[in-house]
C-alpha cells in the first residue's frame, strides 16, 4: 500500500489543506462531504478541490514526514512546494 500527500484549494481559494492517503480520491470527496469521513477542518470552504498529489511514498512515516514540511510552509511557498 502507497501512501501520498496531497494539496487541496478551497472553492473560494482562500484557504488550503495538507493531508494523507492511501487513496486521495476517495478521501477528497469525504472532505467534501459525497461520503463519511472528511476532516473537521474541510467543512467550510466546500467544495475543495485538488491542487496537487505528491508520491508515492513507502510508509506512512515517510509520507507524514513530508506533510510536516508542506504544514510548515504558508502562501506562495506552499503552493510552489516540489516534494
Amino acid at each position: 500500500m502507497h501512501w501520498h500527500l496531497y494539496l487541496l484549494s478551497s472553492a473560494l481559494g482562500e484557504s488550503t489543506y495538507v493531508g494523507i492517503s492511501t487513496n486521495v480520491e476517495r478521501r477528497l470527496r469525504a472532505h467534501n462531504g459525497e461520503i463519511v469521513g472528511g476532516a473537521k477542518r474541510t467543512r467550510g470552504g466546500r467544495p475543495w478541490r485538488l491542487l496537487k498529489v505528491f508520491g508515492p511514498y513507502e510508509s506512512r512515516s515517510q509520507a507524514q514526514a513530508a506533510e510536516h514540511q508542506l504544514k510548515r510552509l504558508r502562501g506562495p511557498r506552499r503552493l510552489s512546494w516540489k516534494g
